[in-house]
């Protein structure tokens, strides 16, 4: 296109424009001026010093490039707020003009307070934010760290914004790993990143389960920073694990209830022939004259018949739903006559026991028998599990709030295997030889704990031994009122 024509489209144009517009030489005298700014000013503005025109002044505005020895390349505000552009010779430092238009400069500052105001209320927002924001630019360097990112990290705002890398706060290649998902299309669309559950480290070296929303910061296209918002899982976690150890308990119990009543109807229906077969077996053996062989057989059956006669009266416990004599007693002395009694027992001559209990526990509510049965029942099951030769602790203490007593007892036996472990509480379930064990000892522990209101868990090592862990409260809440049937 020819250079006239195009000289004629721009001076149309600044024709056109409802902004005033004014050439000024380098004499600062006005050389030209558009349709708005002869509208404002008159036509006799053309020839005259700007100065004097526009702002009635003997000599020239203080910061006119016109006048300075430096070079002016950006637009400057002249005394009434509007602006002048200084235009140079192409190729040359020769200041051919001025270009002053006006511009609505109120409207701008609004402009310009709003975006301001916007600005502050966006970095306020994120600072104040109930989850962590930490943004980072593509170095690494942090440069949003919010008071909830230093709360869950443990690292101050401070720290964070002058001394520490994106990188530091993830475990091994941890945000390089970040990195990749958000920039993989397959994961929530490329360049974000949703729930994306991982680990950070925090000041002290502990590892802080959190859930991770991220994003990239794109400018043109490229790739400019990070930010990523995420919240503390660790209290959810801990609120999960207890729900699922409730749940746990919850349908074991309603387990235990249903099997009681099956239990006691089944123990009922073979109390009566096997009081028969004890009975008549002890007669022949008394009232018959027998061979050595027909004797041992018959002692045989009678032994047979008292074990299922064992059995059957522990199915008869495990079943009884009983009202419980509660009544205050001392933890410390139910424990130490449990020892008593069973360490003299050949079974725990090789048996080192460590004792590890106060003189004086707090007085807890509970019904004394029940509660010798239990333990009686876990300490035998320990020193059967180690075969007569180990260690055997028992330790006791108020809880750390002091409304509880703990209880642990701790063999050095083979352990329990790992897939045992959840059943060991289930009726009928024994790791022992077949003949040696009903499997319905840690059932019956289960409903005494159960029914003081305690807990009881249990951890174990294969090759290491087995602990019990059991925690009363020294009210119990709820201790059952049932009949014998």
């Amino acid at each position: 296109m020819d250079s006239g024509i195009i000289k004629d489209y721009l001076l149309k144009a600044m024709e056109a424009l409802d902004r005033e517009i004014l050439i000024i030489a380098p004499d600062l005298r006005i050389r030209s001026a558009n349709r708005t700014a002869i509208s404002a000013w008159g036509s006799q503005v053309v020839g005259k010093p700007c100065y004097q025109v526009l702002y009635s002044r003997q000599s020239p505005c203080d910061n006119c490039p016109l006048t300075d020895t430096q070079k002016a390349t950006e637009p400057f505000l002249a005394e009434d707020r509007s602006w002048c552009l200084p235009l140079y010779a192409k190729d040359s430092d020769a200041l051919e003009a001025l270009i002053r238009f006006d511009i609505d400069l109120t409207h701008l500052g609004d402009l310009q307070e709003d975006l301001q105001r916007s600005n502050s209320f966006l970095r306020n927002m994120l600072l104040s934010a109930v989850d962590g924001v930490i943004a980072a630019d593509l170095t690494g360097k942090i440069i949003i760290f919010n008071d909830a990112a230093a709360e869950v990290s443990g690292y101050s705002v401070a720290e964070a914004l002058t001394h520490l890398n994106i990188r530091d706060l993830y475990p091994d290649d941890g945000a390089r790993q970040v990195m990749k998902k958000l920039r993989s299309k397959e994961q929530d669309g490329k360049g974000k990143l949703k729930a994306y559950q991982v680990n950070v480290k925090g000041k002290n070296g502990d590892l802080i389960p959190i859930s991770l929303y991220a994003s990239i910061i794109y400018e043109g296209g490229k790739e400019m920073a990070t930010i990523g918002f995420f919240h503390d899982l660790r209290q959810r976690l801990r609120i999960q694990k207890e729900l699922e150890k409730t749940q746990v308990q919850l349908l074991q119990a309603e387990k235990m209830a249903s099997l009681g009543k099956l239990a006691a109807g089944v123990a009922h229906q073979l109390n009566n022939p096997l009081g028969g077969i004890t009975l008549y077996a002890k007669l022949v053996l008394e009232e018959y004259d027998l061979s050595d062989e027909a004797r041992e057989d018959m002692e045989r059956i009678l032994k047979d018949a008292e074990r299922c006669r064992d059995t059957v009266r522990e199915l008869l416990e495990f079943a009884r739903q009983t009202r419980y004599f509660m009544q205050p007693h001392d933890i410390t002395e139910a424990i130490n006559r449990t020892l008593f009694l069973l360490e003299s027992q050949p079974l725990f001559q090789n048996i080192e026991i460590e004792k590890d209990v106060p003189e004086t526990l707090p007085l807890m509510t509970a019904d004394i028998q029940q509660l010798n049965h239990l333990l009686m029942n876990i300490i035998l099951n320990a020193a059967e599990a180690m075969d007569g030769k180990g260690k055997l602790k028992v330790k006791a203490n108020a809880t750390p709030k002091k409304d509880g007593i703990s209880i642990s007892i701790a063999d050095t036996g083979p352990g329990i295997p790992e897939d045992d472990l959840p059943r060991i509480f289930e009726p009928f379930f024994t790791t022992k030889e077949e003949g040696k064990g009903t499997g319905l000892g840690l059932s019956l522990g289960y409903r005494i704990v159960e029914t003081h209101g305690g807990t009881i868990n249990v951890s174990s090592q294969i090759g290491e031994g087995t602990t019990f862990r059991i925690e009363f409260p020294l009210t119990a809440a709820n201790h059952g009122e049932n009949s014998d049937e």
